[in-house]
């Protein structure tokens, strides 16, 4: 099942040209950004303590998010939360780490020391100046630019060490990969995500925080709570299509035969989407089968 999965995931972008990249800025509410380029997005918080940034995409983008970054203030970033420990959310870890404290679930730490072999891949264990210094296992609150900036890990979902930042008084929640807006999302059962476990996370999530707050996915454009209450509801009706299925006898490719998921297909589906149907139904069968 792991190779058919390997098989059906899109295939590694080629060696990208980052000097074409363009950060861009987006103000969100309160004290809080969101820069777009390539790799997860990243959030900002900016006032008068600094700069404390969410995420940072890859290595040869980072003076591109300086840059970025010193158009919204004068001030260094100071800190640093990672969501999760995959390359196109950590990349520029390094080169932040001389002004900025790198914060994040224990497992983040564990994965980037490990290394990895990911969808064709070879992710090399990361050097010593991209690691977390601070560590959490259920999460933690930074009081920065006066307001709680809580960091929340609700469990497996996107993988083992995913972390939810709620900017509590600008209202604004930064979700790292536990949500997309792109299309069908990458959950990472290598890594120790689930499905699921998604699910649930996203459960604790919306029994926290205010209806109204608006939200910044991993990948897509900032939205609101309610596309992402739909986004959730989505994932687990499709978990359910698919436990039915093989509860009836069905394989997986049957499954992806008969395209259990075509509902979604129109809008999540595509050439330009990074995961497509009949790689989430076979995601969702090998997460409930091992279960």
């Amino acid at each position: 099942m792991i190779a058919l999965i390997a098989l059906l995931l899109a295939a590694p972008p080629p060696e990208r040209d980052y000097s074409k990249v363009e950060i861009k800025t987006v103000k969100v509410a309160g004290n809080v950004y969101v820069l777009y380029g390539a790799g997860g997005n990243i959030g900002a918080t900016v006032g008068d303590d600094g700069v404390a940034i969410i995420d940072d995409q890859f290595a040869p983008l980072s003076p591109k998010i300086h840059a970025a970054l010193a158009k919204l203030s004068p001030k260094p970033v100071r800190f640093l939360i990672n969501t999760h420990w995959h390359f196109d959310h950590t990349g520029g870890n390094a080169l932040f780490s001389d002004t900025a404290a790198i914060l994040a679930h224990e497992n983040v730490r564990k994965r980037l020391i490990a290394g990895a072999n990911m969808m064709g891949m070879e992710i090399k264990p990361a050097p010593a100046a991209a690691l977390p210094m601070v560590t959490f296992q259920d999460g933690l609150s930074l009081w920065w630019n006066g307001e709680e900036i809580r960091a929340i890990h609700p469990g497996p979902g996107h993988t083992d060490g995913d972390t939810v930042v709620w900017f509590v008084k600008s209202n604004v929640v930064h979700f790292g990969d536990d949500f997309f807006t792109t299309g069908f999302p990458f959950v990472d059962l290598q890594s120790g995500g689930s499905v699921i476990g998604l699910v649930k996370s996203l459960d604790v999530i919306i029994g926290m925080v205010p209806g109204d707050a608006k939200a910044i996915p991993g990948h897509g454009d900032a939205t609101d709570m309610n596309a992402l209450k739909k986004f959730r509801t989505a994932i687990d009706q499709m978990v359910e299509i698919v436990r039915k299925g093989l509860a009836a006898g069905k394989s997986v490719e049957q499954l992806q035969k008969e395209h259990a998921l075509a509902e979604w297909e129109p809008t999540w589906d595509g050439k330009d989407k990074f995961i497509h149907a009949d790689a989430f139904i076979a995601t969702i069968a090998q997460d409930l089968q091992r279960k």
